[in-house]
Parts: structure tokens; sequence; C-alpha cells
């Protein structure tokens, strides 16, 4: 979840910040994903002043209606108005692409079978995966361009055997461990302007470039998910599918009931309804099957071991059962955690870290890292008897 910035603070003249290089050849076409947001639209301009031939596009995802005005929503109403406004002060072209059903298809029905599975999905993981640089990435070649900028927050630098991904200078604002399921064609083709900006010098050049939205807080929390309840969102999309049943210590005794395990995620202590319990209580895990909630003290939290499915690699894959040392980020606030991966056959991974960490989370992504640079990552897999 993004946190609104204090907009009130002192930020850099706008005179000392320069421009970022982007490695893409003098007088190129460039794309670039405009969502209405401070980010992006600083993007633009950087691109537009670098003297490219910028076109941006913007991303209708869900229906504008349900999102005009509301505060931290995006890809709908107000930031379309917001992306188009930026657009006409640029003097570039701006079109939407109505990419509602896609989204519905690749991220929403997918979020809503993920925590109907018992596992706690990332959403953004998918947007960026599918609708942005799978479909938006073919939109952009099709246009002629050189390459799709966008305004997240990572490096893209040249190493030895191409393009590498690496986390920002600014690593309050990291987004790196969303971006992990980009293939190595597509970092070939995408450029990320601001990764050696920290958020203070992207807003002096907002006002710098007088852009309308220099002012514009940041997007907050899942845009699709109104008021952050996420139990309402999977209740209209999959109703029928949710069913009561017991909250369960991890010694075995029943300790309360639930209105669905879609209520809950791993790691979780407010809101269980569970009274009595010397300790406090936490979500250990889920079991959608038998329509159990297991909880427990935080030390049942912890593991250490765990198998990922669907890794995608940013260096060469490494062979079927050879290990190598990374660190691990198991979810997206914690910091990496020093460990062992060994790739299996299926396209997986198994994953050891150095220390316990509270909170695996099955649907969450695992992010390997070495230093700076993103090596690539998978999902955790559900880990039964833990």
């Amino acid at each position: 979840m993004a946190v609104i910035d204090s907009i009130s603070a002192p930020v850099p003249e706008a005179a000392s910040t320069p421009l970022p290089k982007i490695d893409v050849a003098a007088g190129s076409r460039v794309v670039v994903a405009m969502s209405g947001g401070v980010d992006s639209s600083v993007t633009a301009a950087i691109c537009k002043a670098r003297g490219y031939e910028v076109v941006g596009i913007t991303l209708q995802l869900y229906d504008q209606g349900t999102a005009l005005n509301r505060k931290g929503a995006c890809c709908a109403g107000q930031d379309i108005h917001d992306a188009r406004r930026v657009a006409a002060s640029l003097g570039i072209p701006h079109y939407v692409l109505d990419y509602e059903a896609r989204f519905r298809e690749s991220v929403i029905d997918d979020f809503a079978d993920t925590y109907l599975a018992g596992e706690t999905p990332v959403p953004c993981v998918r947007c960026n995966q599918t609708v942005k640089f799978r479909d938006l990435v073919a939109v952009a070649r099709d246009l002629g361009a050189a390459a799709l900028a966008t305004g997240h927050y990572v490096r893209r630098t040249l190493g030895p055997a191409g393009p590498e991904m690496r986390r920002p200078a600014d690593l309050a604002r990291d987004q790196s461990y969303f971006l992990f399921a980009t293939t190595r064609e597509q970092l070939a083709y995408l450029r990320f302007p601001l990764g050696g900006l920290d958020k203070a010098r992207t807003r002096a050049l907002a006002a710098r470039f007088d852009l309308p939205v220099a002012a514009k807080p940041d997007s907050q929390d899942i845009c699709f998910v109104p008021r952050g309840s996420y139990a309402d969102v999977v209740t209209r999309l999959r109703p029928g599918a949710i069913e009561p049943g017991d909250i369960v210590h991890v010694d075995g005794r029943v300790v309360g009931r639930h209105d669905g395990v879609i209520g809950f995620t791993v790691g979780q202590r407010r809101g269980l309804g569970v009274g009595g319990e010397a300790a406090p209580l936490y979500v250990v895990r889920l079991e959608p099957e038998s329509r159990r909630v297991v909880v427990g003290p935080r030390e049942a939290l912890l593991g250490r071991e765990f198998r990922t499915r669907d890794v995608n690699w940013l260096r060469d894959a490494p062979e079927a059962g050879d290990g190598i040392r990374v660190a691990v980020k198991v979810r997206s606030t914690h910091a990496p955690v020093p460990a062992a991966v060994v790739p299996d056959e299926a396209g997986g991974a198994c994953v050891a870290l150095d220390r316990p960490e509270a909170g695996l989370a099955p649907g969450q992504a695992a992010v390997f890292y070495d230093g700076d640079r993103v090596l690539g990552g998978g999902w955790i897999c559900r880990f039964p008897g833990r």
C-alpha cells in the first residue's frame, strides 16, 4: 500500500534536479504508460524534454463510474481525466484503451479465486505481468515505439549478459518486488526514468514542468477494492462460494467460528473474533477445503523452508538441482533475507531461508536478489503441515 506524500514538505529546487538520461536513440518514438499520477506524468515530461516523440497511453481498467472522484483510485475516472490534462499540457498525443475485460479476466478474477483458495494474492504483480507489460508492450511495438517508459521506481542497467533490473535509489519507493515477473525480453524494451530519483525530486520536476498533477497525492491500496474491503469484492464476484467454518487453534481446539476464509490472511492478528486466550493469536494458515482458519501464537507463524512455483528468472536460469545463494523478500514490506534457492524440474524452486520469517503466505511472491539486482522470483505455494 502506498502512503500519501506530505506534499507540503520541502522539496529540492527544481533547477537543481537534473533530467534523468534515457537509453533510447535520439528522436525515437517512446510510448509512456500514463496513469494520471505524478510519477507517470513526470516520466512523460522527461521523455518529451529529452527530445523523444512521446505518445501517452492510459488504460481504463475498470468501470469509470465506480471510481470517479474516489481518492486512491487509478486507471479510471478522475485519473484518466488527469492523464488527458497532463498530455495536453505537454503537447503530446494521448490515447485511452479500454482494457476492462482483460483486467477483469487477468487480475480481478484471479484475485477472487486466489482468496477462495486460501491464498493471499498480489494483484499489482498480476497487473504488471499481464495487461501492462504483456499487452501494453505489444501496443507500443505496434505503434513503432523504440521503448515503453513507465513511472516505476526501479532501475534498468546494462550488464554483461544484457539489461538487468535493480532496486531504485530511493529504497522507500522500491517497486522491484511487484515487477519480478517481468521477462528478459520485456526488460530489454522497458525504461524506468525515475529509478535514480527520490519522490521529492520527482515532485520537484513536476513543479518544474508545471504539470497540473504536481500536488496530487499518491494512489492508495488496491485500485479496484473500494474502502479496502477485499471480502466485499470476493463476495460480489463469487456469490455462494463463501461458507462459514471453524477457527481452530494449532493445538487442535475449536476456539471460534467465522463467516468465510476470505475474511482472513496469514499473519492477521486483529478482527479474529476470538477471546479468552493468554497470548495474542495470529492466523497461521487457511484450509479452504475444510473451511478452517488455523490460529496460534506468533512463534507458530515462523517458517524457513517453502516452495515456489512459476519462477521467472531475470538471469540465466540455474540448472534444476543446482542451488544458488540469494536474498529473498517474502513480502513487499519485508527486508530481503539470505537464503539458498534450488530450482526444480517443474519450473519452481525450493527456498531455505537462513533465519525464520513470520507470515510466509501462499499466494504471495518470493523475490530473489543479488545485492540490489533482481534475479527473479516465484509464487509461494501452500505447504501442508506447517
